[in-house]
């Protein structure tokens, strides 16, 4: 019996183009394509120029537990069982976790056929720090879980991708502001790869502004990483043992700020210095 496995595939985002030749192959000779939304697969298809000739079922996240014992028979079996989502990499915020443990845990094989993620895509546009980030899914819907969400992210040090809807953008940026400060960087992406494609940079005051008259489309916000905040005490101590080696104090101030993101002003450390000194 030929070995089954289950193939994850990303989709294009909008640019038909942006399929890759493994994905069309795989659309074409798959045994079974379990689709976040069939109609979109075989209009994606149909637009790639594939017939598939595979069985198509519906998998999205209202029956994905009940789908997961057929499909893994199906892969025990001998099929190749190709998973997709409506647009992007499934599993980042789309169906397919539970199928992919499940055939993990029966020792299965599973493979991936990389390509378009928002995540990713509007992280490298975004002109924030990419060496390290998040990613938090989707924003929560109600006020006081969202910006409990959001003060959360308010110490994390790392870049942060996330999505909204753009029904509730306006009110999520609004909640940043008032939990993460008016002045924070943060990038809204809307529409990545289609043809009216928008990124949006600025504050968060700025951003939640432009959102207020309503925003269309696919949304994928990144946020600037918390600025860590450098403890006084040990600043001082810095700046004193430079005073010891013969620095002056208004010097010693200016060089330990300099090297420490997230520290007081000069004046408020000069300040803290002559205290320590009294």
């Amino acid at each position: 019996m030929t070995e089954g496995r289950l193939l994850l595939a990303a989709t294009p985002l909008g640019q038909v183009g942006d399929a890759s030749a493994r994905l069309i192959e795989a659309l074409g000779t798959a045994d079974v394509i379990a689709a976040e939304d069939t109609r979109r697969v075989r209009t994606l298809a149909q637009a790639l120029d594939v017939r598939p000739t595979g069985r198509i079922t519906s998998f999205f996240d209202q029956n994905e537990a009940s789908r997961v014992p057929a499909l893994l028979d199906d892969v025990r079996g001998g099929a190749t069982v190709l998973v997709v989502s409506d647009a992007g990499m499934p599993l980042i915020s789309d169906p397919g976790y539970r199928l992919v443990a499940a055939c993990a845990e029966a020792r299965l094989t599973v493979s991936c056929l990389p390509g378009p993620s928002a995540v990713t895509t509007a992280l490298a546009v975004s002109g924030l720090p990419s060496d390290r980030f998040c990613f938090d899914g989707f924003a929560p819907r109600k006020q006081a879980a969202r910006r409990s969400w959001l003060a959360g992210l308010g110490v994390e040090p790392r870049t942060v991708v996330f999505f909204e809807s753009p029904r509730r953008l306006a009110e999520c940026l609004t909640d940043a502001v008032a939990t993460l400060g008016a002045d924070r960087r943060a990038v809204v992406c809307r529409e990545l790869t289609k043809t009216h494609e928008e990124v949006r940079r600025g504050t968060l005051a700025e951003l939640a502004a432009w959102a207020t008259d309503g925003v269309l489309g696919e949304i994928t916000v990144v946020l600037a990483g918390a600025t860590p905040k450098a403890n006084l005490d040990t600043l001082v101590a810095e700046v004193l043992s430079l005073v010891d080696d013969g620095a002056r104090v208004k010097d010693a101030c200016a060089d330990v700020v300099a090297a420490h993101p997230g520290a007081p002003s000069r004046r408020d450390l000069y300040e803290a210095v002559l205290r320590a000194r009294s």
